[in-house]
């Protein structure tokens, strides 16, 4: 086997990467394409840790005419000119988790470094009178117009989001710095916006009507990430030598890859693309791991579910929305659902695309995701103890995989009687959101709930590669209850063509103990 390339793991500058001979899936007829078509102003919204960050650093090299970096690449049989102009180039990562007068000093401080990078020096306080003066003088200077790229442009806004006294201070600081990017417009060439959130325009960008957002454009679908094309093509060799420390041949490397970091899609007719961060550690290590998801702890969101009281299995199991339903602002007083921070967050993608009703179809896009969340919602659903929650959920799985359903629950019983009591398990939906969680984390399961019938909704259908479960749940009645309805509604012929062995459950919990009673199976 061919010597491969190292992977560039937590680097994000392109001539680094060129430079060391590192591993770069080639994005740059993308670069070309933005750059030579009629817009100036572009903003791309994509999740953490999707090669954002890169993709800035490219245009970056690719302004300051750098031809060398891009031997090789497609950009180099496309650009004919390599013209050289001023870059400005702004890292806005280092503004989280400032208060207005940290954030003050420290767009100053960017503003300083790119000063010094052109031998320009000045000392106004003020951030957006600093930055007009750079690019009229870069202009003046030079003759050539100017580049401006902005990473993580709502980084420093980000924490306080839906905190409205905070987020106005900060956001009013901000909206003062991106004001010249419309006033210094004859002297721009090109100007690229990227970071996880949209804000509204008139939020941020005040007079900046005239940006262009490209996130979900089908042409720029696969600018970040790593398409199924790029892994088959640029990376081939690398999955085969995954394949080898897994011990599987190519397709089940191709399957099991698809299955952990796959499903994420941008637009109406994007496609596949994988989690760069993710793949690119499975290679590195020889193993899959649930990379993306452990980078970054989500307690922001399980809080944000709590504010908009929405339950995991409102969007676990996929919904249809429009595309002004997730492609939308999030900041506090224009978002009316989590749909628009779980999409852009990279909890959910789009899964498909009724093209007649112009609606799309959003779900999670992988099982790094969903047995990442699920894992982080165990507290809040079920119980502080994830090591108890762990080894119940792993006994529960020795008992399915014997078919032993009763000494599954059986399991469970013992386990919820081990939890303390909460303020929120006085109704139904409480225990469906448990058992979903619990069952979810059985990955080789498929969970539904609230599966339509024609006679009904099922509250819960478990799915393995041998039998199916119909599950029906009961507070403070028995469990013959629960099997009487699931007879009466007839839920069995509605999965009849799965051909699979179809077993009954009927599961009672009860308020005062907040634990299983009784259940039965058929």
């Amino acid at each position: 086997m061919a010597a491969l390339k190292l992977y560039p793991v937590g680097i994000q500058t392109f001539s680094e990467i060129i430079n060391r001979n590192l591993l770069y899936v080639d994005k740059t007829e993308y670069v070309y394409r933005m750059t030579h078509g009629g817009g100036k102003h572009f903003f791309l919204s994509r999740p953490r840790r999707f090669g954002k960050s890169l993709l800035t650093s490219t245009f970056q090299s690719y302004f300051e005419g750098k031809k060398e970096l891009f031997k090789g690449l497609a950009i180099e049989k496309l650009e004919k000119e390599w013209t050289e102009y001023p870059v400005l180039h702004f890292d806005m990562s280092g503004g989280k988790h400032l208060d207005i007068d940290g954030l003050h000093r420290y767009l100053l401080y960017i503003l300083k470094n790119n000063e010094e990078r052109f031998g320009i020096k000045s000392d106004h306080i003020d951030s957006n009178i600093r930055l007009n003066n750079l690019i009229d003088t870069l202009y003046r200077q030079t003759g050539k117009q100017v580049v401006v790229v902005i990473d993580e442009y709502d980084a420093p806004l980000l924490d306080v989001v839906h905190e409205t006294d905070k987020l106005k201070v900060l956001r009013e600081e901000m909206r003062n710095f991106y004001s010249p990017l419309k006033k210094c417009e004859p002297y721009l060439r090109f100007v690229f916006l990227t970071g996880i959130t949209k804000f509204s325009q008139l939020s941020i960008f005040s007079e900046l009507n005239n940006i262009t957002n490209v996130s979900m454009d089908d042409e720029y679908a696969g600018i970040c990430g790593i398409t199924k094309e790029e892994l088959l093509t640029q990376m081939s060799a690398d999955i085969d030598n995954l394949g080898e420390k897994l011990g599987k041949n190519r397709e089940e490397t191709i399957e099991a890859l698809r299955d952990y970091y796959d499903g994420y899609h941008f637009s109406a007719n994007s496609p596949d693309v994988f989690n760069p961060f993710s793949l690119l550690n499975a290679m590195t290590r020889g193993k899959l791991d649930y990379y993306w998801f452990t980078s970054g702890t989500p307690t922001y969101l399980i809080n944000m579910m709590k504010e908009y009281d929405t339950a995991y299995t409102d969007f676990a199991e996929g919904m249809e929305a429009d595309a002004s339903d997730f492609d939308a602002p999030t900041e506090a007083g224009t978002m009316t659902t989590l749909t628009p921070l779980l999409y852009q967050s990279g909890y959910i993608t789009i899964k498909g695309y009724d093209k007649e009703y112009d609606s799309y179809f959003l779900g999670i896009p992988n099982r790094e995701v969903r047995i990442g969340l699920t894992k982080a919602l165990i507290p809040y659903y079920v119980t502080p103890n994830t090591v108890a929650t762990n080894n119940t959920v792993r006994n529960m799985a020795r008992a399915l995989n014997k078919e032993d359903m009763e000494l599954a629950l059986q399991h469970l019983q013992t386990f919820l009687a081990t939890v303390p009591y909460c303020d929120n398990t006085d109704y139904e939906g409480h225990y469906q959101q448990m058992l979903f969680v619990i069952f979810t984390l059985l990955s080789a399961y498929m969970v539904d709930v609230e599966v339509r019938t024609p006679k009904g909704r099922v509250d819960m259908v478990l799915r393995s590669s041998t039998h199916l479960y119909i599950v029906e749940l009961k507070l403070n009645q028995d469990a013959s209850v629960a099997m009487k309805q699931i007879d009466l509604k007839e839920y069995p012929k509605r999965f009849a063509l799965t051909g699979l062995p179809i077993v009954k459950v009927g599961i009672n919990f009860d308020m005062a103990t907040h634990n299983i009673t009784d259940w039965k199976i058929e």
